[in-house]
C-alpha cells in the first residue's frame, strides 16, 4: 500500500511538474507581461552619447545571435525527468569600441525572461541523447510555469536579465570579461572568458559560463523532498554578432 502511494504521489507530481514525463508547451514563448519598458537607463540612448563621443557602436543582433540556457534534471528520480534547454531569441545588445589609446571596450546586453523560448524541438533533437526525450506542449508549459513562476525565478516580479562589461582584458582575439549579471533583484560579478573576432567593423564574440540559481535569491525547482529536482547550477552558452 505505501509502495502503491508513493507511486501515485510521484506520478502526480511528474503531471505536474516541469520535468514531467510526455509534457510541453509550445515552444514559441508567450506574449510579454509585466513591465515593458527596461528599469535601466535606455540602452539605445547610453551608446548614442558613446558613439557621440567617438568611437564605434555596435548593436547585436538577435537574428544572427544565439543564447543557450542549459537546466539539468537532479535528484534520486533524475531518470524520469528531463534536461531542458532555453533560448533568447529576443535581447537588446551593444558593444562599443573607443578610439584608439582613450580605453577599453564594453557591452551590455539585457532581455527578458517572458520572452525566453523552452524545449525548441528542432534545438533538443540536435543535442544528443540527454535531450532525446521529445516533449509535449503541456510539458513545456509545465517547465515554464515552474521556472518563470513565483516559487522559482519569479519573471513577472524579476523580468530582466541584464549583463554588462566592468572591466575588459586581454588581446585579440581573446579576452576576459569581469561582467556583473542583475537577475532576481541580485548583481553578481563573475569572470567571463570571451572570444573577440571581426573588430572593428563587426563583431562575432563567443563563450560560456555557469551561475547558481541560488547565488540570485532563486529557488530550483524540487519535488518531494528533492527525490526530483533541477540542478542549482545552469549553464549557459553564446554566440553574438552584430555590426
Amino acid at each position: 500500500m505505501r509502495t502503491t502511494l508513493s507511486l501515485v504521489a510521484l506520478c502526480a507530481a511528474l503531471a505536474a511538474s516541469g520535468c514531467s514525463g510526455t509534457g510541453g508547451s509550445n515552444s514559441t514563448g508567450h506574449p510579454t507581461t509585466g513591465p515593458a519598458a527596461s528599469a535601466e537607463p535606455n540602452l539605445l540612448r547610453q551608446y548614442e552619447a558613446l558613439a557621440a563621443a567617438g568611437g564605434k557602436v555596435i548593436r547585436l543582433d538577435p537574428a544572427e545571435s544565439i543564447v543557450r540556457i542549459y537546466a539539468f534534471r537532479a535528484g534520486p528520480a533524475a531518470k524520469v525527468g528531463h534536461n531542458h534547454v532555453l533560448s533568447a531569441p529576443r535581447f537588446v545588445g551593444f558593444y562599443y569600441s573607443p578610439p584608439p589609446g582613450t580605453g577599453s571596450g564594453r557591452f551590455d546586453l539585457e532581455f527578458r525572461l517572458d520572452e525566453l523560448v523552452i524545449d525548441e524541438p528542432g534545438y533538443r533533437a540536435t543535442l544528443g541523447t540527454a535531450f532525446a526525450t521529445k516533449l509535449s506542449p503541456e510539458a513545456v508549459e509545465g517547465t515554464r510555469d515552474h521556472m518563470l513562476g513565483e516559487d522559482n525565478l519569479q519573471a513577472d516580479r524579476y523580468p530582466f536579465v541584464r549583463v554588462k562589461s566592468i572591466e575588459i582584458l586581454g588581446e585579440s582575439p581573446k579576452f576576459m570579461a569581469t561582467v556583473e549579471i542583475s537577475m532576481h533583484g541580485q548583481r553578481k560579478q563573475l569572470l567571463v572568458p570571451l572570444t573577440v573576432e571581426g573588430l572593428p567593423d563587426r563583431i562575432t564574440v563567443s563563450g560560456a559560463f555557469a551561475i547558481r540559481q541560488s547565488d540570485f535569491g532563486a529557488k530550483p525547482y524540487s519535488v518531494l523532498g528533492g527525490l526530483m529536482a533541477v540542478l542549482d547550477e545552469v549553464f549557459i552558452e553564446f554566440t553574438l554578432k552584430g555590426k
